[in-house]
């Protein structure tokens, strides 16, 4: 049988083992090459996010998304961010165009609520609290996983709106080639290329690529403190991921992956230099999982990333130039066990932090996160349910107990109604603590409460899912100079809608959420920042023969720049069109039209958005 990849348990497959008990939920595993583009199966998906095991997307009780590959490669001229922004739940912002500085918010909650993970490594940087969205090149990833809600649970420290985990390109049976090259405006060019193979007890894929585009003004006259420059801001990328894997054992496998991007942006803060800074990201991790008994399957991982942010010209005289940098360290033991009551999970990891920057050293440059946690997950007859229980230990701020429940009944054969309650947790960054003349060493961690009711209708090919969700945050970090503990709450409400019609793909999203500052200084009562109350989001893709042709609409209302609601950001609506044309099995060529109304808007206030844009790829894949 071929390796399977799918998480920590990927051993469990490939082993065949079953639950043993009647009551246990089935995992329905399947391989990694069959998860290709052309299966239209989404809805249908294993995902392993929401519980850190194989779950079928459907009988989920988080609210999970899974974007495919061709999802990503319809997003061609968007970055990441804008791409997961363009999901039910989701907004993204960013200081311009490709590779500024970018943001993204899961139901309305912080942008550091948001825990990103590459191939199961926690990534990001922990001065700043949040990843460098924009140095994670598109062309590299398989597949994408968005979970909303409460996980700290599960994973720790800031996963509170939820966590996204990103998979690059794995193993295939025998040995295929994929190519591709892409010509756009504001000159922008791509060239990538990978192998990937299968054969006997070994798989593995790699991927190289890089891209780059004259770009154009990150801001406009409207930006405060004279950092306005009109000089074009380009973004310049070179990236390339390897993963490896290794059956040694009937029942058990090894597996490396890898990543590392490089990035040159050209950005604003003056007009007195070419201001350009150099984003670096690594990603490593090392795997052994298999099967220890007969529903019991027990993985250990090492892992290590770092991010780094080195500023190579500046026109602020309040800027040093040099690197800041952040490596996280992290070694996990992580088991699965099948229970008369459902699939058990047993965790203990341990997390260390190490930061550093130009001129004087952090008060405090390194960090240490022991947890161990355990999770249930399973169903019987009409019930479904899931549970996770977390202890943190941080070396700054003491003990941290996280945990959530949620519990399903089938209403009907193809209604569920659902509800979960969760608490979360979330540990200042180093800027925020000790960054000279900025943090605050007093502050303390965020205490999250998120509470959640849900009505899913899944049937046919179609998924129909309602949610309302409160939060509530006690001790919420404020943003800016000298940060202090508030609290705020965001309550909300989302729709979304997803089917397969006859030879259409369509997805629908309304989302409703009100960031509100809930007490603690003069902004109480206002809307949090960068946030729009409201957003849809409509997408539709029809098959005609050897084309491939479709469109994605959103729109968002007005949002604030600042915490007492002083600056406006004015709401907007975009249009995407798109075509593939299948020229032969192997060869497809792909049109892109880009904000097709050319709509002037911004994210941020003063940063410009990308005006109307195009762009034609080739993609050669064999077989």
């Amino acid at each position: 049988m071929f390796p399977f990849s799918f998480g920590p348990c990927r051993a469990w497959a490939a082993c065949h083992l079953r639950p043993a008990l009647p009551l246990a939920p089935l995992l329905l595993i399947t391989p990694a090459w069959a998860q290709s583009p052309a299966v239209e199966g989404r809805l249908d998906a294993v995902v392993v996010t929401a519980t850190r095991s194989p779950t079928r997307l459907e009988q989920s009780l988080a609210d999970v998304t899974m974007i495919d590959r061709r999802q990503i490669e319809q997003a061609t001229g968007h970055t990441l961010a804008e791409l997961l922004g363009q999901q039910s739940g989701v907004q993204s912002w960013s200081n311009g165009g490709a590779g500024k500085s970018s943001s993204v918010s899961i139901r309305g909650l912080e942008a550091r609520h948001t825990l990103l993970l590459i191939d199961g490594v926690r990534y990001g940087s922990a001065t700043t609290g949040t990843p460098a969205w924009e140095n994670i090149p598109l062309d590299s990833i398989e597949r994408i996983e968005i979970v909303r809600g409460p996980m700290s649970g599960l994973y720790g420290s800031d996963a509170v709106g939820g966590v996204v985990q990103v998979f690059t390109r794995g193993g295939a049976p025998g040995l295929r080639f994929d190519a591709s090259g892409m010509a756009g405006s504001e000159r922008s060019s791509q060239l990538g290329s990978g192998l990937r193979f299968g054969h006997g007890a070994f798989d593995g894929a790699a991927q190289i690529g890089h891209s780059e585009t004259r770009g154009f003004s990150a801001t406009n006259s409207k930006l405060a403190a004279g950092n306005f420059n009109p000089d074009d801001d380009g973004f310049r990328q070179s990236q390339g991921t390897a993963r490896l894997g290794w059956r040694f054992a009937e029942g058990w496998r090894a597996e490396a992956n890898a990543l590392a991007s490089n990035g040159v942006n050209r950005f604003d803060d003056g007009p007195a230099a070419d201001s350009r800074a150099a984003l670096r990201s690594r990603v490593f991790g090392l795997q052994v999982s298999g099967a220890v008994l007969a529903g019991w399957c027990s993985a250990l991982r090492v892992s290590r990333s770092t991010d780094e942010y080195d500023t190579l010209a500046t026109a602020s005289a309040s800027s040093t130039l040099g690197t800041i940098a952040t490596v996280q360290r992290q070694s996990s033991w992580e088991n699965t066990l099948a229970t008369p009551i459902g699939t058990a999970l047993l965790l203990a990891e341990r997390l260390e932090q190490q930061v550093s920057r130009p001129g004087a050293a952090f008060a405090v440059s390194e960090r240490t996160i022991n947890g161990i946690a355990a999770g249930l997950d399973g169903q019987a007859g009409r019930h479904a349910w899931q549970a996770s229980l977390r202890r943190d230990r941080n070396s700054k701020f003491g003990g941290q107990t996280t945990g959530s429940l949620g519990y399903g009944f089938d209403l009907a054969p193809a209604w569920r109604a659902g509800a979960s309650y969760g608490t979360s947790f979330v540990a200042p960054s180093f800027n925020q603590l000790y960054f000279p003349n900025f943090g605050n060493p007093d502050l303390q961690p965020e205490e999250g409460r998120q509470s959640e009711i849900s009505l899913r209708h899944a049937a046919d090919g179609r998924q129909l899912r309602l949610a309302y969700f409160v939060n509530r945050i006690r001790g919420f970090i404020t943003p800016g100079l000298k940060p202090g503990n508030v609290d705020a709450r965001i309550d909300g409400w989302s729709l979304s809608y997803e089917a397969r019609l006859a030879q259409w793909t369509l997805a629908a999203s309304g989302d409703h959420v009100d960031p509100r500052n809930d007490g603690g200084n003069a902004n109480v009562g206002k809307q949090l920042p960068r946030r729009a109350k409201n957003s849809l989001k409509l997408m539709a893709d029809g098959s005609f023969g050897a084309w491939r042709a479709g469109g994605t609409l959103v729109a968002f209302s007005d949002r604030y720049d600042n915490a007492a609601n002083t600056i406006r950001v004015p709401g907007f609506g975009r249009l995407d069109l798109r075509a593939d044309w299948s020229l032969s099995r192997e060869w497809t060529l792909g049109l892109r039209l880009n904000n097709v109304a050319d709509k002037t808007y911004e994210t941020v206030y003063g940063f410009n958005q990308p005006g109307r844009e195009g762009f034609v790829t080739v993609r050669y894949s064999g077989v």
